[in-house]
Formats: structure tokens, C-alpha cells, sequence
């Protein structure tokens, strides 16, 4: 196959960072390549600079596009001869409907009126297209992380897409959602659109690439055609210059101490819709020590019981009891919640986990304000300690602790939002896809933290995606489908097979009550 697109000799500087160092990339017509690299390793800039993010004059070295060298100026220009890339932060208006959201720049219309009849038709073709049965209509806020990075998609295919770039399409999609999305790409593939997929799930990029390029430190440090066979542990010794013997961290000696929170018949309604229960009379204990791992598919309620019990920050008619330590816990508010012991890590920190514009060191203590104030005023050189501690501790990759968290990587500022939680000290931590956008070795960071944290007697709890993730690091599992806990087991006895095995019962039971 003949090369659609080379990129020679690209260097992208950043003030005191060196971003990309003569990375050259050749990328074959048809073909899925993959991107792969820690984080801060340039994937991400590499592809601005490709999509006319990075206009041209900003960086040095040539693109070559189907040919001919390429001076992109704007994204206008790199869509117009058909590379549409698909950033990691979603870039949907939540308030538009899905089918406006799809057309926005690009709309249907007739004398310059909008066709709705049309828009709303060719946007059911192409949510059909990426699996999401979802109504055009509906309003793109009411729609889960998982269901807008699908409306991404449809907002690609919406364009005459000859190469797609897609940044960790599958980070906030579960394992069934991630495989259709994989069989799209090898469907785009087919139909001779070529793709370059960057993803930090390895299992899945050695499953639908042809060919695997490796950043390091913003250099090219490896190119691996599949077809002869490509092993992750070569691969993640070429993203982190090292090998990493094991994924998970061992589980300490030692057993879960007394309970440190016990929920019982928990009940949330859906904020829009009265009477549609998202958790539905759930109870689950945590003991002190212990990593307690919550699967299910998307849509199961996981999210909407973590963010219930957090200051009833989701839902209404909540109803339902929380001990903590043996007594009564008052969560209905997020102060009251954090004053009980309770700390929850949003899967979605773009919105809810970080203040984006603002540094590493207002950011780290927002949580915890008053270990770094004296007389009720913060004291700048004691968010700067913090922001350092945290910043060592979690290998957050920044020039220094006044960066903008809006400049990080996405797993850096992840790394951000939990050291806001881990500074509040709380006695219970809630994590909800904590390496979501994470490379393996930060993953493997994280991990350990986890660990180290349930050796000091934390309580934790941790919802994923990622079933082979909680078999790694949990102590026990519990199973969530369609609101309700469908099953329970030591992780030890788990398997991928016996939870998903769980999760489909559970739906044929309810299919058969029904």
C-alpha cells in the first residue's frame, strides 16, 4: 500500500518544552495505524499539527497528503481534503440536539434553510452507522460520556473522511461499546478510509492496526507491522524505555479490616424523568483496606451511584442509609459528604474534576482550602509545597506547578484530580475510571497508589471500564446491571466470563419479568 500521508521531521516547541523532535510518520492508504506513548510522550500534539490545530509556521518539518506537500493553516483545511480528527475532549454543545450537533458547520439545507426532515434522517443513518440507536433529537447533555464520543464519530462520518484520527476513542466506553467501535474501524478499513488511532489500551490497538508507531520523550522510537506479529510487552518497552514485569501491583498480606461504610437500599430517580430509577434499592458495604471493584456495562448505574452517595450530587427522590464507621452518615450535600469521610474522583474531569484554566498549585488543595490558609486566607507558598508533594508523587509531567492544568495531558490531569482527593485525606475514595486516558506506566503509578492507600487502611472503591483492570486490583467485585447489583464475588474467584456471564442473566431475567 502506497502512503496517503508522510509527516517529515516535525519539531513543535513549547515554551521550556520540546514537544516533538524530528518525529517522521508514514501512514499506508487503508490502513489503521496506531499512535501509541505515555503520556506527554507528542501523540496528541503530532496530530494538532496534522489537523491544522498547529497551523503551519508554528512547527518545523514538511506534510505530504496524498501526494502533494500541505500547508494547513486552520482545521478548515485539513477537513477539507478529508483528515477529520476526533479530539480526547469531546467537542459537542451540550445544549444542541444530537442530529445539530452532528451538522453544526456542515448543515442540510435548502436555500439556506435547514432541511430538519433530512438532517434528522441522515443523522439516524449515521448513529445507526456507529451502533447508537439513540433519537436525533435528543438533547446531547442528557447522553453519557460513552454515547457523545459515539456522536463524535457520527459527526466525522458526516464529512467526506478519507484519513480519521481518532484520539482514545474507546477511554470512556465500555468493553462491549469498545469491540463495536474497533469493528467500525476494520469496516472503514474495508471501504479504503484510513485511520490512525491513538490509544493507550494496547490489547486493543494489537488487535485492529496494521502498523504501530511509538513516541517516547517526542521522539519516534519504534515502527511494528502487526503482521509479523507484535507483542505488548515489546511494545510497552519501547513507550517507557523500560519493562514492566507486572501490571498490578501484588495485594498487600494482609486482610480488610472492620466495615468503614455500609449503604443500604439506596434509590435514585433519573433528574429528567420522575420515577425512572438509575439505582435501584442497592446495598454494598466497603471494609477498611479493602479495593472494592464495581463492574457493568454503560448505562448500568455506576456513575449514578457514586455521584448519589457523593452530596446527592446526581439524581432526585434519593432515598436510602449510609453509615460510616458504624454510625449514621449525613451525605446530602457535598460538603457534608466530604465532612463525612467520603471523596469521589469524577470520570469526567474536564467538567467536574478540575478548574482547567487554573494551575497545578490552585488546583491540588481545592478540596481540603483550609490545611493551606491561615485566618480564613490561603497562603500561596503552602499550595506551593502541596502542588510540589503531589506533583513528585504522581510523576505529573509540567514545566512546574504554575502550568495551567488546561495544558496537560489528559492522564496528567487526571493525575491532578486525584491529588485533590488524595490532599483531602478522606476515609473512603471513590474512583470512577480513574486511568481513563492513562498510559501503562502511569497506570501502573496509580495502581500502586491505590494499594499503598488501602495498606494505610482506606477504604476504596474503584468503577472501570476495564474488567481485566478490576480483576488486577480489587479485593472484591461486585456486579452492576440496569441499576441494581446482580452479583457479588471475591476478585480472586472473578473472571471476565463469569462477570459478564452475571450481567447477561440479569438481563434476561428482566426481559422475562417484563
Amino acid at each position: 500500500m502506497s502512503p496517503i500521508l508522510e509527516m517529515r521531521e516535525i519539531t513543535k516547541e513549547f515554551p521550556g518544552v520540546k514537544a516533538l523532535d524530528r518525529v517522521t510518520l508514514s501512514v499506508a492508504e487503508g490502513e489503521i495505524h496506531a499512535v501509541v506513548g505515555e503520556n506527554g510522550a507528542g501523540k496528541s500534539t503530532l496530530m494538532k499539527v496534522l489537523s491544522g490545530v498547529y497551523p503551519h509556521g508554528s512547527y518545523e518539518g514538511e506534510i505530504v497528503f496524498d501526494g502533494a506537500p500541505r500547508t494547513f493553516r486552520s482545521i478548515r483545511d485539513s477537513e477539507d481534503l478529508g483528515i477529520i480528527i476526533i479530539h480526547q475532549e469531546l467537542a459537542l454543545i451540550p445544549l444542541l440536539s444530537v442530529a445539530e450537533n452532528i451538522f453544526l458547520g456542515n448543515e442540510r439545507a435548502r436555500g439556506g434553510i435547514i432541511d430538519w426532515r433530512e438532517t434528522h434522517e441522515r443523522a439516524g443513518e449515521l448513529l445507526a452507522r456507529v451502533g447508537l440507536k439513540e433519537n436525533p433529537e435528543t438533547i446531547v447533555e442528557q447522553l453519557g460520556l460513552g454515547k457523545q464520543q459515539l456522536v463524535e464519530i457520527a459527526k466525522a462520518l458526516s464529512k467526506n473522511v478519507r484519513l480519521l484520527i481518532l484520539d482514545e476513542p474507546t477511554s470512556s466506553l465500555n468493553e462491549s461499546d469498545s469491540e463495536k467501535l474497533l469493528d467500525l474501524l476494520v469496516d472503514f478499513r474495508e471501504k479504503s478510509i484510513t485511520s490512525i488511532l491513538i490509544s493507550h489500551k494496547l490489547n486493543e490497538v494489537s488487535k485492529v492496526a496494521d502498523t504501530i508507531t511509538v513516541l517516547r520523550d517526542g521522539a519516534a522510537v519504534a515502527r511494528m507491522a502487526c503482521a509479523d506479529g507484535v507483542d505488548e510487552d515489546d511494545i510497552i518497552r519501547n513507550m517507557v524505555g523500560r519493562s514492566l514485569q507486572d501490571r498490578y501491583p501484588p495485594r498487600g498480606p494482609g486482610e480488610p479490616g472492620e466495615i468503614a461504610m455500609e449503604v443500604r437500599n439506596w434509590t435514585a430517580c433519573h433528574p429528567l424523568h420522575p420515577g425512572r430509577r438509575v439505582v435501584d434499592d442497592v446495598s454494598f458495604h466497603v471494609r477498611k483496606g479493602e479495593v472494592l471493584g464495581i463492574a457493568g456495562l454503560m448505562g448500568a448505574g455506576r456513575t449514578e451511584l457514586a455521584m448519589s452517595l457523593f452530596g446527592r450530587s446526581y439524581g432526585r427522590d434519593i432515598s436510602g442509609e449510609v453509615e460510616i464507621n458504624g454510625r449514621p452518615a449525613d451525605v446530602s450535600t457535598v460538603q457534608r459528604a466530604i465532612r463525612s469521610g467520603i471523596a469521589y474522583a469524577t470520570e469526567d474531569r474536564k467538567t467536574y474534576g478540575v478548574i482547567l484554566d487554573d494551575t497545578i498549585r490552585r488546583n491540588v488543595p481545592l478540596a481540603n482550602l483550609p490545611a493551606v490558609a491561615r485566618n480564613g486566607i490561603v497562603e500561596r507558598h503552602r499550595e506551593a509545597e502541596v502542588g510540589e508533594h503531589y506533583r513528585d508523587r504522581l510523576a505529573i509531567k509540567s514545566s512546574s506547578v504554575e502550568q495551567a492544568v488546561v495544558d496537560l495531558s489528559g492522564g496528567n490531569q487526571q493525575k491532578v484530580v486525584l491529588s485533590k482527593w488524595l490532599f483531602a485525606d478522606p476515609d473512603i475514595l471513590i474512583l470512577d475510571e480513574p486511568t481513563r486516558g492513562i498510559d501503562v506506566g502511569a497506570k501502573f503509578e496509580i495502581y500502586t497508589v491505590i494499594r499503598d492507600l488501602a495498606a494505610q487502611g482506606k477504604a476504596i472503591i474503584v468503577i472501570s471500564s476495564e474488567l481485566p483492570e478490576l480483576l488486577g486490583i480489587s479485593d472484591r467485585i461486585y456486579v452492576m446491571s440496569e441499576g441494581r447489583f446482580v452479583g457479588e464475588m471475591p476478585a480472586a474467584e472473578a473472571s471476565q466470563e463469569k462477570i459478564m456471564a452475571r450481567i447477561v442473566k440479569s438481563g434476561a431475567e428482566a426481559g422475562a419479568a417484563a
